[in-house]
């Protein structure tokens, strides 16, 4: 389900010390919304996500994954519709 993979990655985000302190906040903040499961919530998690994407002490991998939950959450947003 898309909901698991989007949580998983969300924690492992959360759970990765190389990832800045404010990073790791938004990101759980986003996971905040996230549970809230419905289309406003998630569109204010992907406006969370995409405004730290560009952030220059973001680990690249992270970015990756940041990309990838921007794009998961979407597509949990659209089958909502």
């Amino acid at each position: 389900m898309v909901n698991d993979e989007i949580q998983e990655i969300m924690g492992e985000i959360l759970s990765d010390r190389a990832v800045p302190r404010n990073i790791r906040a938004k990101v759980e903040e986003a996971t905040g919304k996230v549970r809230q499961n419905n289309a406003t919530s998630m569109s204010e998690a992907i406006y969370l996500l995409d405004d730290i994407s560009n952030d220059v002490n973001m680990p690249d991998h992270t970015r990756t994954d940041i990309w990838h939950l921007i794009s998961l959450i979407e597509e949990a947003k659209e089958k909502m519709k």
